[in-house]
């Protein structure tokens, strides 16, 4: 994912370890949130073009079932080391609060957000960081929240983020361009049959941690981020104020998301262009 470049893993065949207990589902919170999404969103006020359509040579339920096998393995292991944060932390409590609250708003970006069994973790790190696989599968370190300082609307704004990437299939697009250019493999002949590239995503593994989004796609993903957040009744000055603390925080070097969300000043003026389009939204939704 983009966030995981730094992360290595090592982790040997073993038979399927249970999820987390407790295991947070967004099938609740769809219900704790049945009034915000009864209403259908209005068109998307922020402008980013279709996805790619080379998504489509690589099975999402395939993709989908690699990440979460992947994220079991991931939180099991940060539960081994007594790294994952239990359901009564405050910290974890809050993200899941954000969640609940941004995800009735996802659907209409990817219709297969209905379906996708979201889950929100923490883990006691101190790395900067935070990832939301394909399928919904979020996690967050304690070193962005800790280091960063962040309020609720920045910590949503990183959320929103990561949920687009995940709406937009991004993790998809670059599997399906990276394997279908290595393997020589033509377009219409994946179309006809998907063959090797369905393969690729059944048995993706560990290369998830290691796929790097496009500057396209980091600005799709702040974006519609942007108007998840402000749908949800998050402040959207605080996409600006947030990459202010990240490029504060880039003078140290820090690995994980600064190495691959670089803060530069076309960044913020971009995201202060598009507040404008979603301030109506973020007002409508603070009235209830």
């Amino acid at each position: 994912m983009c966030l995981l470049c730094d992360l290595k893993t090592r982790l040997a065949p073993e038979p399927a370890r249970p999820r987390p207990d407790p295991v947070w589902s967004a099938r609740r919170a769809f219900v704790l949130a049945a009034g915000a999404a009864a209403a259908a969103p209005a068109l998307a006020q922020v402008d980013v073009g279709q996805g790619s359509a080379l998504r489509n040579l690589v099975p999402a339920e395939q993709l989908e079932n690699a990440a979460d096998k992947q994220y079991d393995q991931m939180m099991a292991e940060a539960r081994a080391k007594g790294a994952l944060a239990p359901a009564s932390d405050p910290q974890l409590q809050r993200l899941r609060n954000i969640a609940r609250r941004q995800i009735p708003h996802a659907a209409p970006w990817n219709d297969r957000a209905k379906r996708w069994q979201w889950e929100v973790n923490l883990i006691r790190s101190e790395q900067i960081n935070a990832f939301c696989m394909p399928g919904g599968k979020i996690a967050f370190y304690t070193g962005i929240l800790d280091k960063l300082q962040l309020s609720d609307d920045e910590a949503a704004m990183i959320m929103g983020h990561e949920m687009a990437h995940a709406l937009r299939e991004h993790a998809r697009s670059r599997v399906a361009k990276t394997n279908a250019t290595g393997m020589g493999l033509s377009i219409a002949a994946q179309l006809l049959g998907l063959g090797q590239l369905g393969d690729v995503a059944a048995n993706l593994g560990t290369q998830l941690l290691s796929l790097k989004y496009s500057r396209d796609d980091e600005t799709e993903a702040d974006l519609v981020g942007l108007e998840l957040a402000a749908r949800s009744a998050y402040e959207p000055q605080a996409s600006v104020t947030l990459w202010q603390k990240m490029a504060a925080a880039g003078g140290g070097a820090a690995p994980g998301f600064l190495s691959t969300h670089p803060s530069g000043p076309d960044r913020i003026r971009q995201l202060q262009a598009n507040i404008p389009k979603v301030q109506g939204l973020y007002e409508q939704a603070r009235r209830g």
